[in-house]
């Protein structure tokens, strides 16, 4: 097996292949609500966690509609599909997250996270869902306007003194500041 490079802006090993001579992969896609349920049923899903600070050193959090989670302040994320590399889901999930367009190269790596719930998005009680999060962190400049997706009812800038002491911010979402 050739060996692998780092990356600076990752800290996570980069395809050791050049592009020619990659394996020939299937686009990235969603999985039907089925095939998402035996995923989350029998093994830990890959995510991306947005740590977003203003000028202000604020972070934004969203409140979230869906389980697992649902009604809690969370910070913006979400999976990585099947075959999408890190840079793409990056990207794609900032965008769909926040309306807030930057690379992977702009952030910075916080670490890997892991998130257990005992609930999931289908209401299923039989089986909980395990995240490994890949957490990130970026600035958004003041003049950048975040909409909220599907996903969440509102988008809030939150100072860290109040985000660590609220009732109604997730305890996974305190854990990307040491809390």
């Amino acid at each position: 097996m050739p060996p692998t490079t780092s990356s600076p802006f990752t800290s996570l090993p980069v395809n050791p292949w050049p592009e020619s001579s990659a394996p020939k992969l299937s686009p990235p896609r969603f999985l039907n609500h089925e095939d998402l349920g035996t995923v989350i049923r029998l093994a830990p899903l890959i995510a991306i966690d947005f740590v977003i600070r203003n000028a202000r050193g604020e972070i934004l959090l969203g409140l979230r509609n869906n389980e697992p989670a649902k009604d809690w302040y969370f910070v913006p994320g979400g999976m990585v599909l099947k075959n999408e590399r890190l840079a793409e889901a990056f990207t794609r999930l900032l965008k769909t997250e926040t309306n807030y367009m930057r690379r992977i190269e702009d952030a910075q790596l916080l670490g890997a996270f892991e998130h257990f719930y005992k609930n999931n998005r289908f209401g299923n009680s039989d089986y909980g869902t395990h995240y490994v999060v890949l957490g990130y962190e970026l600035g958004m400049p003041d003049a950048a306007e975040p909409k909220p997706d599907d996903q969440h009812s509102e988008l809030r800038w939150w100072p860290l003194a109040e985000l660590l002491a609220s009732d109604q911010v997730h305890g996974h979402t305190k854990a990307y500041f040491g809390r």
